[in-house]
């Protein structure tokens, strides 16, 4: 399929190629019936789908290499843990971190950003203060709200303009002399705006205080250079990116981790254990409590090696095809009121919005009448539908493997929400 660029944006002589037609090929589930209709799968910042080179990378270490890492001097037990310290390497080289052992499996972006909570945030006492914003998912607020109780450090936050983007107007006394961690996401996953973050990190550093960004919306879609965006953490998921379920990332600079205690203790974890206390093994093994991930882990080794097959670059122009064609396309609804911002520059491919007069849970039912998949709710993002008076709203997600047929299906199903409750 050739994807048309939408009116407004430039093509180029050096444009990435990308064959969706291609890549949709790769995902067994893009083949099924939703309802009796075509699936249209519109919800990956909620999870992606999996291609058939991740499912069949996971089923052979099942069949042909499962046992435990770090354990055994046996063949199986070698083959696994060259495989798992392998995805490893490869999650370094993908956001360019200057070292693998600054690579820490957890099951999920929120248990890496818990591991910092409760690790590097055991130190801080009353008086210091944490910096979030309101765009956050609730996987970025609630730690540090319950770390601030735990420490009677102070939870401060910066606001949101009505454009959908942070409102730094008074950045330089929110993040101050007190200011110990300013965590805040790269790409919001309600909103779809991408922060320009190189005013906070600057403000960040004239203070001394550390910088964690989550970036679980915003890996799976454009390149990233850990080095270029001088973060001192960053958290990120596996299944979001096309990889599985049960795995997730913090990168942390290696002076960093080495001073945080462990966050859970167990096996695989010390150094040496007595009766009389235990010492604790090396970054990342410290945080690695028990057995790990590790078919997991295999599996995000394959999906980033499916996303360096195709290419980052061509990714996210080809999202950035689809965002500015859905733009346009959802401006044509009667009623349908985008939140975040309305151009496709400095936001992703994450579209939510509020259909005049129909509750969101009505939208998605209507939707998935059509096989048409979105998400409705409050997207673990309370606080931004506080921020601008709405319970829920609808939420279209594109990836890889979407087109903008799908996004001509998902207008003329607004169409019809339109026409059922008018």
């Amino acid at each position: 399929m050739t994807m048309t660029i939408p009116a407004g944006m430039p093509q180029y002589d050096d444009m990435p190629t990308f064959d969706v037609d291609r890549v949709r090929a790769d995902f067994p589930i893009l083949g099924r019936e939703v309802g009796g209709q075509p699936l249209i799968y519109l919800d990956s910042a909620n999870t992606s789908q999996k291609p058939q080179q991740v499912i069949e990378a996971m089923a052979v270490h099942y069949a042909l290499h499962n046992a435990n890492v770090a354990r055994s001097v046996h063949q199986l037990g070698t083959e696994a843990t060259l495989a798992y310290e392998g995805a490893r390497e490869k999650v370094a080289r993908f956001i360019n971190a200057p070292s693998a052992d600054e690579i820490v499996f957890t099951k999920n972006a929120t248990e890496a950003i818990n591991l910092v909570a409760h690790s590097w945030g055991s130190s801080l006492k009353p008086g210091d203060e944490i910096v979030i914003s309101e765009m956050e998912h609730h996987s970025n607020i609630v730690p540090w709200q319950l770390l601030c109780e735990r420490t009677g450090a102070t939870l401060k936050w910066f606001g949101l303009t009505e454009t959908g983007r942070l409102d730094e107007s008074d950045v330089d006394t929110l993040i101050n002399e007190r200011t110990k961690l300013v965590s805040i996401t790269h790409t919001s996953n309600v909103l779809g705006t991408v922060n320009a973050t190189a005013r906070i990190t600057d403000r960040v550093r004239e203070v001394g205080a550390l910088l964690m960004l989550d970036c679980s919306q915003t890996i799976p879609h454009k390149a990233f250079d850990v080095v270029d965006y001088d973060a001192d953490f960053i958290v990120f998921t596996g299944h979001k990116m096309l990889g599985p379920t049960g795995i997730g990332v913090l990168w942390g600079r290696a002076s960093l981790l080495e001073k945080m205690p462990p966050f859970l203790g167990g096996g695989s974890m010390i150094e040496t254990v007595r009766m009389t206390g235990s010492t604790w093994a090396a970054p990342p093994a410290r945080f690695e409590a028990g057995t790990p991930p590790i078919a997991q882990a295999v599996g995000l080794g394959a999906a980033i090696d499916y996303l360096n097959d195709i290419g980052m670059d061509a990714i996210a122009w080809h999202e950035k095809t689809l965002t500015s064609y859905a733009l346009d396309a959802l401006s044509t609804v009667d009623g349908v009121r985008i939140y975040g911002p309305k151009v496709p520059v400095g936001r992703g491919a994450t579209l939510s919005f509020s259909v005049e007069g129909v509750h969101p849970h009505d939208v998605g039912q209507v939707l998935d009448s059509l096989g048409i998949q979105v998400r409705v709710g409050h997207h673990c993002a309370r606080p931004i539908m506080d921020r601008y008076s709405v319970p829920a709203l609808t939420r279209a997600s594109f990836y890889l493997y979407n087109t903008t047929d799908e996004i001509d299906a998902l207008v003329r199903g607004l169409d019809q929400v339109k026409r059922m409750f008018s």
